[in-house]
């Protein structure tokens, strides 16, 4: 896709609004594995890096901008990309090419001729240099901010990559039944998304049955699907480092009733948080209507009791739905999540599971996921039965311990008119 970087950094930096310091944008080093061995982990440049040049194999690289540069038109637009000489053995070995741009051997001179000068540093940290922590902390919540509007060509790859997603699950579908093991399902869904020209799986694939459809982060394990289990799939295809987030819940064979309601409490509030996905609202406000409404189904299902609002005000609702209803998501499956510039961490229960607050706008990418769950270690815990003893049904909550979960989550962008879900084409089946 033709991601515009040039046109990324001239923003950036407008953005920014610096006038005597210095920018310095680390893409990081690669990490020895944890043995004796000549070994690293595969290397990720970082995403503020990465966003601002598009360089994968840019190890220790330095993106610099001067705004001094910038008016006396010594740089391109003030910016100038530092970057590794590759070794004789990097060509041998990884068939490695060299990067344009100086070298880094030069950074340290250039770096002299502005002696003096404060320097904010983003990305991964220059070693040996001193960032000033309060307009770094400032630059970095002015690009994050920046970065959560999604241009055009993002928003083609991130749909692009929804479509290689939802070849991964179609893949799977007649898999789901009893006797397939987590293992095999996350086999053939990343293998499809390679099939399909992917890059690789955007996070560690999840899938969990039974019981274990009740952990968030299940790693797939040889564990055989027994008749009549949900199982949780939450996967997604990575393409140019996007990535597209998505859970489906299934059931290996016939639903009981039970099953049944719990699955169309979380559909239906699902759809309705969808809707909610309006330029203007309060990502807090889908949060709490979602909660407000989960709670509600489990009232009408004879699981809670009492009045639904005052249920999500007591936290009640905490036992069943302990995350927060979604995030951002795009250059990475957490991109540019966070508050809005101004805003203090809101620390009361209903909403310290989220992971952003903020005010949504068109051509924002989000995930909506909300999720009930029946988690032992909640529901046995015995403060929280004595502090909900009258808001649940205790004996009936019992009979369901090992049921596992339901989570529904899609990837949705937001418009200037109805919200348009980039992973509708991935059925919910049940």
């Amino acid at each position: 896709m033709d991601l515009d970087y040039a046109e990324r950094r001239a923003r950036i930096a407008q953005t920014l609004m610096l006038t005597d310091e210095i920018l310095l944008v680390g893409a990081g080093h690669a990490m020895p594995k944890p043995e004796i061995s000549d070994q690293h982990l595969p290397f990720i440049a970082h995403q503020e890096y990465y966003y601002l040049t598009g360089l994968t194999q840019a190890m220790g690289g330095i993106l610099a901008f001067d705004p001094h540069d910038l008016a006396a038109g010594l740089a391109e637009d003030g910016w100038i990309s530092f970057v590794p000489k590759v070794t004789e053995e990097e060509r041998i070995w990884e068939g490695r090419a060299q990067l344009p741009g100086p070298l880094l051997d030069e950074f340290e001179s250039w770096l002299a001729a502005r002696e003096g000068r404060r320097v904010i540093m983003l990305g991964s940290p220059v070693a040996g240099l001193a960032a000033d922590r309060r307009r770094t902390a400032e630059a970095r919540d002015a690009f994050q901010h920046a970065r959560r509007l999604k241009d055009p060509a993002e928003i083609d790859l991130m749909r692009h990559c929804a479509y290689k997603t939802a070849s991964g699950y179609a893949t799977v579908v007649s898999l789901l039944k009893a006797g397939v093991t987590e293992r095999r399902i996350q086999v053939e869904i990343e293998a499809e998304y390679f099939r399909r020209g992917a890059d690789k799986a955007g996070y560690d694939t999840i899938v969990g049955s039974g019981p274990n459809a009740a952990i968030f982060h299940a790693s797939p394990s040889q564990r055989a699907v027994k008749p009549s289990e949900f199982i949780l799939i939450d996967s997604g295809a990575e393409i140019e480092r996007y990535v597209i987030d998505v859970t489906r819940t299934y059931v290996a064979g016939i639903p009981t009733p039970f099953q049944r309601d719990l699955y169309q409490t979380v559909l239906s509030t699902q759809l309705r948080a969808i809707a909610r996905c309006l330029p203007g609202t309060e990502w807090k406000a889908i949060h709490y209507g979602a909660a407000v409404d989960l709670v509600a189904g489990l009232v009408a299902m004879g699981v809670m009791i009492g009045d639904p609002g005052s249920l999500v005000a007591q936290d009640a609702h905490l036992l069943f739905f302990p995350h927060g209803i979604g995030h951002m998501v795009g250059l990475g499956v957490r991109d540019a999540s966070g508050m809005d510039p101004g805003r203090t961490k809101d620390t009361s229960p209903a909403f310290a599971t989220l992971r952003m607050d903020l005010v949504l706008r068109s051509r924002y990418i989000v995930t909506v996921e909300p999720g009930l769950y029946f988690i032992p270690a909640i529901l046995n815990n015995p403060a929280n039965r004595e502090k909900f003893h009258d808001c649940v049904n205790w004996p009936l909550v019992d009979q369901h311990l090992d049921l596992g979960g339901v989570r529904l989550e899609d990837t949705v962008l937001v418009t200037s008119g109805p919200p348009e879900v980039l992973t509708r084409m991935i059925p919910k089946m049940l």
